[in-house]
């Protein structure tokens, strides 16, 4: 395949496969396991390995979602991806790493702080805001701020591919912006295909929700910029690690009220971190959060909701709890979507993005998606589901 081959920038969307390169890997194998390749696979991550070096664009897989790779010290790469993804210029990129030596090469310094929080979730699913040395990446990555995110993911296919290209890889989820973030090789290419390079295919991710994004304050205290596969309670429990409360309000608008560190107006600074500033992971219908201290209560009017949707001519969507399913009528709405037990928090994660894309699927203008209790895994469910409802919140109490 030739350079221009693959330089998918000028944005020519044809929905054919043919005009993006597809891998599929065949080795059987979990995330985070030790895995052995056939020849055919290490064929493939060589290929996808050689337009990543060669200045091209690659979606893969991590344990958290698919992200879509570029060489982050290529500026011409890097905006080949906000091209393909139709990404905001000042929505910085995380750059994903092999092996933890390579921090030195474009980072001035890791705190103590820092070094704890690698050492106890590197690989994996946590992302950190560190300062970066000027002039080794390319200023889109970084939405021109002297700080980079950065993290080495826990998949042994994204490990195995970025260890082969050899260069830090700047890599959002592999979707258009706005959009649910994808957690199949088939979500990406519903999104963008002849709009990149290649896709390679290792099946499902596993948390199914972003990294954790974090920066270790000037006193030594560690903010959540972003909550993700990394809890909150989890950070708290590293030895030497505080975790700062959060500082602001949720807004209306879904954002943080001034002072927080969400920056919700669109014509604000870049923030530190993806997910900060946007709407995100949205369903193509309008989508509505309802909550409330009593269950019952937020069961009765989501269906009363739902009903009065249906007879406007609505196509109507319900995204809830197994433990509440009998709280609805029969056939509540025409596509009612369980994210599993809030017992399980995990499968809700995993479940979260393939679910707002059912909806799509089911061609749902109007969706009704319960409220979980924000704490572990709960405060990303809740952070993605707000997002994605641009902050519509309705309250029974």
């Amino acid at each position: 395949m030739k350079p221009d081959n693959f330089s998918f920038a000028v944005q020519r969307k044809t929905g054919q496969y043919s005009d993006t390169q597809y891998w599929l890997l065949s080795s059987a194998g979990e995330p985070g396991a030790e895995r052995q390749y056939s020849a055919e696979d290490k064929q493939s991550i060589a290929e996808a390995a050689a337009i990543l070096a060669g200045g091209g664009t690659v979606a893969f897989p991590t344990e958290t979602v698919y992200g879509l790779g570029a060489d982050a010290r290529n500026t011409s790469a890097v905006e080949a991806v906000f091209a393909a993804k139709g990404r905001p210029a000042d929505n910085p990129l995380i750059v994903h790493l092999a092996d933890r030596e390579q921090l030195v090469e474009f980072v001035t310094g890791v705190s103590p702080a820092a070094e704890a929080l690698m050492d106890a979730f590197w690989p994996g699913p946590l992302s950190l805001v560190l300062p970066v040395r000027a002039g080794v990446l390319s200023e889109r990555v970084t939405a021109g701020l002297d700080t980079v995110a950065v993290r080495m993911p826990a998949h042994p296919t994204a490990l195995a591919l970025l260890s082969a290209a050899a260069c830090p890889v700047a890599a959002p989820s592999a979707n258009r912006s706005g959009r649910p973030s994808p957690t199949t090789a088939a979500h990406v290419r519903e999104d963008l295909a002849g709009y990149i390079g290649g896709v390679l295919d290792d099946g499902p991710t596993g948390v199914g929700l972003e990294s954790t994004v974090v920066q270790v304050q000037p006193d030594g205290r560690v903010a959540i910029l972003r909550p993700g596969g990394i809890t909150a309670e989890q950070l708290a429990a590293v030895p030497g690690v505080v975790v700062a409360p959060p500082s602001g309000t949720v807004s209306p608008a879904g954002g943080e009220a001034a002072g927080g560190p969400e920056v919700a107006a669109g014509n604000s600074p870049a923030p530190r971190a993806p997910g900060m500033k946007y709407t995100h992971y949205a369903p193509q219908g309008s989508l509505t959060i309802v909550s409330g201290s009593s269950q019952e209560r937020v069961a009765d009017q989501a269906a009363a909701l739902l009903q009065a949707a249906q007879t406007r001519g609505e196509k109507t969507g319900l995204l809830l709890f197994e433990e509440h399913l009998a709280l609805y009528p029969t056939a509540a709405a025409g596509c009612m979507v369980s994210l599993g037990s809030l017992n399980a928090l995990e499968e809700g994660a995993r479940a979260l993005y393939g679910a707002l894309r059912r909806f799509d699927d089911a061609g749902a203008t109007y969706i009704l998606a319960e409220a979980c209790p924000e704490s572990g895994l709960g405060a990303a469910i809740m952070n993605r589901l707000l997002k994605a409802a641009g902050g519509s919140v309705i309250s029974t109490d």
